[in-house]
């Protein structure tokens, strides 16, 4: 029960980051459907930072870096979709499609380049930082607790007080609902809708080195993230853009995904013999079967999606 509970909690910061990733970007007015791509490079830098750090390096440290490398990889990469789809007026459901596919090739390319030049022999995508994974978790007793659960936390907090609080997110939600008051008050659109579209990079960017790090010490980066993208996207909507609610869906869709990781420690499940792959679909089973039943009332920022052009009115 404690395993599960602590799969549950880290899967669910892994949904709470990357979906208040896209729900900033959504209350900006730009569609992020690209953070499957984004998790993907801002794992792949997490993932390197954490390799070559040297092991005798304070803890704390090492997870400063680690957050900082993936969130500037996630910042950087979701750069592509600010320029394309803000600056270029691109259909933001092709670039955002575009950067998933795009991630996993190029991260793929890249790790397989670094580890062919560190021994010609190697040639696989992945990255091996078994001797400071342990920088990410604190041991409480006999229970080893996962740092980025309360960094998952904080960001929930942050996101919801920038929201809802400041003066910038008032902006930048007038800016998701009627980009054309906005601007006719003083905002800049193209220049909040690029601050929605960075954070969220940055969020999702964590998000990635989080999955990646849940419970392995090596990834292999041609796998991707497994869809949680999309699942962050369905725990968004069934939180309908808010953060409190995203945190909550967060929690119940991460219960069911952690499921995969224990179901045979328990008796009861074990005895059904359902097939394991059956308990890595249940999530997305999940999401289908929640959003078919709530997508009739979901109110999603009235002018996501569009992009904007300072002569309509």
């Amino acid at each position: 029960m404690l395993l599960l509970i602590q799969y549950t909690l880290i899967f669910a910061s892994v949904l709470t980051l990357v979906a208040l990733g896209g729900c900033i970007s959504e209350h900006s007015g730009v569609i992020n459907l690209g953070l499957e791509g984004i998790m993907i490079i801002g794992a792949l830098g997490g993932a390197f930072t954490l390799k070559y750090l040297p092991p005798e390096m304070p803890s704390f440290l090492i997870l400063i870096l680690v957050l900082l490398a993936s969130m500037i990889c996630g910042l950087i990469y979701s750069l592509f979709l600010a320029i394309a789809c803000i600056n270029l007026k691109a259909d933001q459901t092709l670039v955002g499609t575009a950067l998933n596919m795009l991630g996993v090739a190029a991260a793929t390319v890249i790790v397989k380049s670094v580890n062919i030049a560190e021994n010609p022999d190697n040639v696989s995508s992945t990255v091996q930082y078994v001797q400071n994974k342990k920088a990410l978790v604190a041991n409480i007793g006999s229970t080893q607790f996962n740092l980025f659960i309360p960094v998952a936390v904080l960001a929930l907090i942050l996101a919801y007080v920038l929201l809802y609080k400041t003066r910038f997110g008032l902006r930048l939600m007038a800016c998701g609902e009627h980009p054309q008051a906005a601007d006719s008050v003083g905002i800049n659109v193209f220049k909040m809708r690029a601050w929605g579209v960075l954070i969220s990079g940055m969020l999702a960017g964590i998000g990635g080195i989080v999955y990646i790090t849940a419970g392995v010490s090596e990834w292999k980066f041609e796998v991707g993230v497994a869809g949680f993208g999309f699942l962050a996207l369905a725990v968004m909507i069934f939180g309908q853009w808010k953060p409190v609610n995203i945190g909550l869906a967060a929690l119940l869709f991460g219960f069911f995904r952690a499921l995969s990781n224990v179901y045979s420690g328990f008796d009861f499940l074990a005895a059904m013999k359902i097939p394991g792959s059956v308990y890595n679909m249940m999530p997305y089973i999940i999401s289908l079967i929640v959003l078919a039943l709530t997508s009739s009332r979901s109110r999603a920022p009235k002018a996501e999606g569009i992009p904007y052009d300072k002569g309509s009115r």
